[in-house]
């Protein structure tokens, strides 16, 4: 089993809504390209979505009951979109410090993928 830092958190929560990961050497295994074709429907949604928000809040017809759908696929996509960054934040190979950030790198709260 490798190390925490090293497992690949996958694109979906399991049963009890926590996080699920995957140990693997193999970035081919069936279970690898799941998770990559998961991510990219994610995104894919996410990108979708954020057209359709944009023309409806254009549009002054739009009703409040359809901003609030739209508001609460938003929100679910957003975190979708952040699992996705998270897992292939942390599979980037490590980077050295510059002197333009400071040295530190920017973290993502955990509680962001609940």
């Amino acid at each position: 089993m490798k190390a925490h830092s090293e497992l690949r958190l996958l694109p979906w929560s399991g049963p009890d809504g926590k996080p699920c990961y995957l140990s693997t050497d193999n970035d081919g295994s069936r279970l690898s390209r799941l998770a990559d074709t998961t991510e990219a429907i994610q995104l894919d949604l996410a990108a979708d979505l954020i057209r359709h928000a944009s023309e409806a809040l254009g549009d002054q017809g739009t009703e409040a009951g359809e901003l609030r759908r739209l508001s609460a696929d938003l929100v679910n996509a957003l975190q979708d979109v952040l699992r996705v960054a998270a897992s292939r934040g942390h599979r980037l190979p490590p980077s050295t410090p510059s002197a333009i950030s400071g040295g530190t790198d920017p973290q993502l709260p955990a509680a962001a993928f609940g």
